[in-house]
């Protein structure tokens, strides 16, 4: 039975954690995610669960260690933010080349410079491709939610990937919202525990991770990496129904907010997720046919479900909270944009960067998005590409 409780998101995965009980956590502290280990060590150290925390020198190191013990056939898994994942980086296409199901919570943050610590998406698009699947969280409940559907997501056999489990810096990591919990018994039911078929610690059966791959075999091998993260999209929505029925709160590969009938739709990512959808409640009383569509999993990019549900629509503003620095948009406007462009949905698709480093991101600011992108269709002009949402002159 699911209890009520008040939690920040970064107690609501720490309290996830929990529940899981995984084998081997190692960490290094860094803002906003430093609440996570903190808070898992308490865990540890008033005997609430038997995971090895491992104090590290590093991020770089956290990773290696979170590798090494999964390799010994441990479930593992660590957190972090910014400048940590970016550090990490070697690391994070080891986890994916190597396919380790291991996870790792990013509470994510801007990257520098200049120096800031506020939320932005930089962190979790910069490791775009590094080969791990990335599922973003709206608020606390989702980042606590998403966090138990991890491991029978990156351990189900047609994956064996790891995971990054994404929430707000400060935004969602920090603010207390009410949350439903589930009971420890249904969450360990739920993840199972874990019985890899092959590890560094099996007397019976030796196995080499991380050879030197020689170029007859390296690229079928990131084949079949690449199958196994399209293999995903699947298992997430499979584990999702499988959580419903045991929570009553469904997921997919995203959440499609008063779309039906939209003409103009905003796609984005995370918190502002919410502060786009109290703009849409607000314009429909007044006849607007507007709506949201709110990415939950980043990769797999679901390219295919995103155009076809923009489909009907005449209008898309995509939303990126990360400069690519391409000179041209967004990650998340380039990859929008190929899709409806391969599916052959010929809608305006307008890209916007907005809240970088933590500027704030109002209801006014959808409402104006939404206003400019209707004046200009019905008077024939075309909207302005590339536009910082908030910045000032």
């Amino acid at each position: 039975m699911a209890r009520k409780d008040r939690m920040s998101g970064n107690e609501a995965v720490s309290y996830a954690i929990r529940q899981i009980n995984p084998d081997v956590m190692p960490a290094f502290p860094i803002t906003p995610s430093t609440e996570i280990p903190q808070m898992v060590s308490t865990y540890i150290a008033n005997g609430e669960m038997d995971t090895e925390f491992i104090p590290v020198e590093s991020e770089h190191s956290s990773m290696s260690a979170t590798i090494g013990a999964e390799a010994a056939g441990a479930r593992s898994l660590t957190a972090t933010s910014s400048a940590g994942l970016a550090l990490m980086w070697e690391e994070l296409l080891l986890a994916a080349s190597n396919r380790m199901p291991c996870a790792l919570a990013l509470v994510n943050r801007t990257l520098s410079g200049p120096i800031n610590i506020n939320c932005d998406h930089s962190d979790g698009m910069g490791a775009r491709d590094t080969g791990w699947i990335q599922i973003y969280a709206e608020n606390n409940q989702e980042a606590y939610d998403n966090f138990i559907q991890a491991y029978p997501i990156a351990e189900h056999a047609d994956v064996h990937l790891p995971i990054m489990i994404c929430q707000d810096g400060f935004i969602t990591s920090h603010a207390v919202e009410n949350i439903e919990l589930l009971e420890d018994d249904e969450v360990k039911n739920f993840v199972g525990t874990y019985e890899p078929e092959e590890y560094l610690l099996n007397p019976g059966k030796p196995i080499s991770v991380g050879p030197y791959s020689v170029s007859n075999y390296a690229m079928e091998a990131k084949k079949n990496q690449e199958i196994a993260l399209e293999n995903s999209k699947a298992v997430i929505l499979e584990v999702a129904k499988k959580f419903e029925a045991l929570s009553g709160r469904s997921y997919g590969l995203f959440e499609e907010y008063r779309t039906e009938d939209a003409e103009y739709i905003m796609l984005l990512i995370g918190s502002a997720a919410g502060t786009a959808k109290a703009a849409v409640d607000e314009l429909r009383e007044q006849g607007k046919k507007v709506g949201v569509l709110k990415l939950r999993v980043f990769r797999p990019f679901p390219a295919d479900e995103i155009a076809h549900a923009l489909r009907h629509c005449k209008a898309v503003a995509i939303m990126d909270r990360c400069e690519s620095y391409n000179g041209n948009g967004g990650p998340l406007g380039s990859e929008v944009t190929a899709a409806l462009f391969k599916n052959r949905v010929m809608i305006t698709a307008v890209n916007y960067i907005y809240g970088l480093a933590g500027r704030d991101f109002t209801v006014d600011h959808v409402k104006d998005i939404f206003a400019e992108m209707e004046d200009d269709l019905k008077n024939g002009r075309e909207t302005k590409q590339y536009q910082y949402v908030g910045l000032r002159k």
